[in-house]
C-alpha cells in the first residue's frame, strides 16, 4: 500500500485511489471521500484510517473497516466505524 490509498466503502466495496496532486491528500480531498469532517484512525506506525468523524449512528457501519481495525486493536473492542474509510500510508495525510 505504500504507492496508494484504498477506499472502503460501508458497503463492503474497495477502490484504489490516489491523491490528487499525486502526493498527499489535502483535507477538502478527504472530506469529499469520508463525506463529512475527518477523523485519523492510527492503524499501524505506518498506516492510517481516515474516518468520518460524525458519521457514528448516522452513517451505516462499515464492517470491514471495523474488522480491520479491531484486528490491530487500533479501536476499542466495543467499537466501530461507520460510512466511507480512506486507508493510506500515514504520510499521503499531512
Amino acid at each position: 500500500m505504500s504507492q496508494g490509498a484504498i477506499l472502503i466503502k460501508a458497503d463492503a466495496t474497495t477502490a484504489g485511489i490516489f491523491p490528487a496532486n499525486g502526493s498527499d491528500f489535502q483535507l477538502e480531498e478527504l472530506q469529499g471521500l469520508v463525506d463529512g469532517r475527518i477523523e485519523i484512525v492510527t492503524v499501524t506506525d505506518k498506516v492510517i484510517m481516515v474516518i468520518n468523524e460524525d458519521g457514528k449512528d448516522v452513517l451505516p457501519m462499515n464492517v470491514m473497516a471495523t474488522v480491520m481495525a479491531k484486528a490491530q486493536r487500533a479501536i476499542f473492542p466495543w467499537d466501530y466505524i461507520c460510512g466511507d474509510v480512506v486507508m493510506c500510508p500515514s504520510e499521503m495525510v499531512k
